[in-house]
């Protein structure tokens, strides 16, 4: 823009901030159908199960570093944090409201209404059982992969810079 006139440089800038802000603006806000929608679909995928490990995993944290410490305080820390917990809890409502919209603003409504009837059907149901375990299966055979990959690989590299005459 140094190439304008300096009359012309700051209305210029400004419509180029202007035409950008507008970009971000333009997302429309997903309907009520379709946050329900989306809300029904973190629903049924657990999400909410996996904010609830969240919250008990710190508060396990909290109680082994402080009794690392100060053991004496075992029993009545986990008691206090017990009775705390419920309260952090509630706090992932909040979360759960973001997530459905997050989805929402990138599905259509009836892609999300598809979706959560999927989730509600048995095959649906059946593919929220089967998945952790397909997950924590494909976790085990890629962790196979990447020992034989890290070895395949250095062999190869090993191989390669001797033709070039270099040794490691």
């Amino acid at each position: 823009m140094s190439s304008f006139p300096s009359k012309i440089r700051a209305p210029l800038g400004a419509l180029v901030v202007l035409a950008f802000a507008s970009l971000g603006a333009s997302a429309q806000e997903p309907s009520p159908a379709a946050l329900n929608y989306a809300s029904q679909i973190v629903a049924e995928t657990g999400m909410s199960q996996s904010l609830d490990q969240v919250v008990a995993t710190m508060a396990i944290e909290l109680e082994h570093t402080v009794t690392a410490t100060r053991p004496e305080l075992r029993e009545p820390l986990h008691a206090t944090l017990m009775a705390i917990g419920p309260e952090f809890l509630k706090t992932e409502q909040g979360l759960l409201a973001d997530e459905a919209r997050f989805l929402a603003l990138r599905m259509t409504e009836q892609e999300l209404k598809e979706t959560a009837a999927f989730f509600a059907s048995p095959a649906g149901k059946k593919y929220l059982v089967a998945q952790p375990a397909a997950v924590s299966d494909l976790a085990e055979a890629a962790r196979a992969w990447r020992g034989k990959l890290s070895t395949d690989i250095l062999d190869r590299a090993r191989e390669e810079m001797k033709k070039k005459g270099y040794e490691f």
